[in-house]
């Protein structure tokens, strides 16, 4: 198979260049300055137990040409990017006839629960995985992966729910390239228990390391709260931890740890944007629809909101003013 990597991020990256390792085709869609670098010198995967550089095909988008019909697409990208990314590429020709919406599998990598409804309007074959990668992507042309051994765990199925052949394949493809990839027919279990983990996403990317420990329960607590008001079952911390083991561990990279989760990076770049509206904006929703009041959530929803207009620096939110938000 064939993958295109729709976002060559901190996630998409590390993918990306691990299945070119294991001589797998992959194409690179990146942007703007990121996209220069990797055309220019390739892209630079860090790694505890040292660099490589990838020199691949790295495109902005589709073009005329037919997508092979053997293409995976792989959908990297943060969530608030996902419908964006998805009607460029739907309507992209495949050899034989079709297009890529009909007839190509789509792999949703990302953070979140709301990428697979998206894509299944459009896309007729939709697999997520839930992604345990600790990864860095914050200056063009580089990613740092922190994960070792094994630089991830990748869980993937079919949506909304069993597994299938394409999830066995690109499981062996993701194991040839180091990845932990066990195929769960019921993915979307996993995928809620990492929502509940990336819940404190936002809260680091507004306070840095020193997170109260009593507010960081307080937005989990609610967080499972409204899962199960609407009765969502999700993987337990202790069932993560058994399943990931020492699998996948954080290693510094020359001497550095990971500086900080995907919420706290989009502020660290000043993108204006972050994932926070589909990770505790995920439990704002949840909470509205069945009459759980989950106020600190929405408070980091509107603090990283805000945070992103005013490019306020990563970790640098007044703890005091948060409070103050939640009430």
């Amino acid at each position: 198979m064939r993958y295109v990597i729709i976002g060559a991020g901190a996630v998409g990256g590390t993918i990306g260049v691990r299945l070119a390792q294991a001589d797998r085709d992959v194409t690179l869609v990146a942007r703007g300055a990121h996209l220069d670098a990797i055309r220019e010198r390739g892209l630079t995967l860090r790694q505890p137990d040292g660099d490589v550089t990838a020199r691949l095909a790295a495109i902005d988008g589709p073009d005329d040409r037919p997508l092979p019909a053997d293409t995976v697409l792989v959908l990297t990208v943060k969530s608030q990017d996902t419908e964006a990314a998805l009607a460029t590429w739907v309507d992209a020709p495949v050899a034989g006839g079709g297009t890529a919406g009909e007839r190509l599998p789509l792999v949703t990598a990302q953070n979140g629960v709301a990428n697979e409804r998206t894509a299944l309007r459009l896309f007729a074959d939709v697999h997520p995985v839930c992604v345990w990668l600790p990864a860095t992507h914050l200056d063009p042309g580089v990613v740092v992966a922190n994960g070792h051994p094994h630089p991830g765990m990748l869980h993937i199925g079919r949506y909304p729910g069993g597994a299938d052949d394409t999830d066995r394949a690109v499981a062996a493809d993701l194991t040839a390239a180091g990845f932990v990839a066990p195929v769960r027919e019921d993915v979307l279990r996993w995928k809620y228990g990492k929502l509940l983990n990336n819940l404190g996403n936002g809260l680091q990317a507004l306070l840095g390391k020193d997170i109260p420990d009593a507010l960081a329960e307080r937005v989990r607590v609610e967080g499972v709260a409204a899962l199960a008001a609407a009765r969502i079952s999700h993987t337990s911390p202790e069932e993560e931890r058994a399943e990931r083991g020492d699998l996948v561990q954080q290693r510094p990279v020359d001497g550095a740890s990971r500086s900080g989760g995907s919420t706290w990076q989009s502020l660290a770049r000043a993108t204006g944007s972050t994932e926070v509206d589909h990770l505790n904006g995920e439990v704002a929703l949840l909470g509205r629809l069945h009459g759980v009041p989950t106020p600190a959530n929405v408070a980091v929803q509107r603090a990283v909101r805000r945070a992103a207009r005013q490019r306020i620096p990563a970790g640098e939110f007044p703890l005091a003013e948060l409070e103050k938000m939640i009430g």
